[in-house]
């Protein structure tokens, strides 16, 4: 394989992954990072990485040149789509953190200036790569559990002040968006891939324990029907005292039902499935290590090793601008139906 050229536009948590990632992957080099903070670059001999720096998006496109290939998009989320289109029509593929975006009109965006400049979309999903959820997916795709009746998203995590005060932007409307935004678009997107869309949502979102640490809901419970049948639900919390509890899906079918949960929907918990026996899957990742938080199955690795093969011609992406565009449509149709 051709090798391809990466440069990481911001270097927080998520960017040093990322740039990790790029630089130990054999197909794969960092030619860049790029944050406003100049602080953060002082890991950048921790992590055992080489790369230019800049201070500036504006400074990044002036002097890269079209360097490199492909950037990777790791700023605060109300940047994602700014950025991406910034980026696609200065020449360059880019790989989007989640979410996509805040608003399916800023999504629809990047997918026009992606068809205007030939140049790749990549958007992260990485807890498709993880065993229960490709298992899930092949389950209900050969339609093992017959029609699909009723489907449950729980997610129960802790994120309090240790989480929100040690970032800028972590908490705001504008450059987090929110607990589905931010916290559990992957859950969404895991949801949305295996199921399918979602019309006629009714919700209610609630602040509990966040007033004085977030501009939105910490809580909120939705319920919806699935566009192929059948109906579903999300419940989600970020109000959970002092750690993590749950992420789990729960899929009642007219031929069997599952469980895939854990903390991180990391292990199937049941499967009765009429004339089916369930097989050993390979062990998940751990989750991603944030200090006293834990988030998503580390699976970035598979995320980088996929756009690298698909710039080759030898694969296709796992996760598309359209396919990021639908999951931040879901979770604005989840939020509005709240405001009614």
């Amino acid at each position: 394989m051709d090798p391809i050229k990466f440069s990481v536009i911001g270097f927080g948590r998520i960017g040093k992954r990322h740039a990790k990632i790029i630089h130990e992957f054999e197909h794969s080099s960092l030619q860049s990072v790029t944050d406003i903070d100049s602080d953060q670059f002082s890991a950048i001999g921790e992590l055992m990485i080489e790369g230019h720096t800049y201070s500036s998006l504006q400074d990044f496109i002036a002097k890269d040149k079209n360097t490199s290939d492909v950037v990777s998009i790791c700023t605060p989320n109300g940047f994602h789509t700014e950025y991406a289109v910034k980026l696609l029509n200065a020449g360059y593929h880019v790989v989007i953190e989640k979410p996509m975006g805040l608003s399916k009109e800023s999504c629809l965006e990047v997918i026009g200036a992606q068809e205007a400049t030939g140049n790749r979309v990549f958007v992260v999903k990485q807890n498709r790569y993880s065993p229960p959820s490709e298992w899930m997916k092949k389950v209900i795709t050969e339609g093992l559990i017959g029609d699909v009746l009723m489907v449950q998203v729980n997610c129960y995590w802790n994120r309090d002040e240790r989480y929100y005060k040690d970032s800028t932007w972590r908490g705001t409307n504008d450059l987090d968006g929110g607990a589905l935004f931010t916290q559990f678009s992957h859950f969404v997107d895991l949801m949305y891939w295996v199921f399918g869309d979602i019309k006629n949502p009714t919700s209610t979102i609630k602040n509990f324990t966040h007033p004085n640490l977030v501009d939105f809901d910490d809580s909120g419970f939705a319920q919806f029907e699935f566009l192929n049948g059948g109906i579903g639900s999300i419940n989600y919390s970020i109000s959970c005292w002092d750690k993590n509890m749950e992420s789990s899906i729960t899929v009642i079918g007219s031929k069997g039902s599952f469980k895939v949960g854990g903390q991180y929907m990391n292990e199937v918990e049941y499967c009765h499935i009429q004339n089916y026996e369930m097989p050993t899957l390979p062990q998940t990742n751990p989750p991603n290590d944030y200090g006293p938080f834990k988030g998503s199955a580390a699976n970035h690795h598979y995320v980088i090793e996929n756009i690298v093969e698909t710039l080759n011609g030898i694969s296709e992406p796992t996760a598309n601008a359209f396919e990021g565009m639908k999951v931040v449509s879901i979770i604005e149709q989840i939020y509005n139906a709240a405001k009614k």
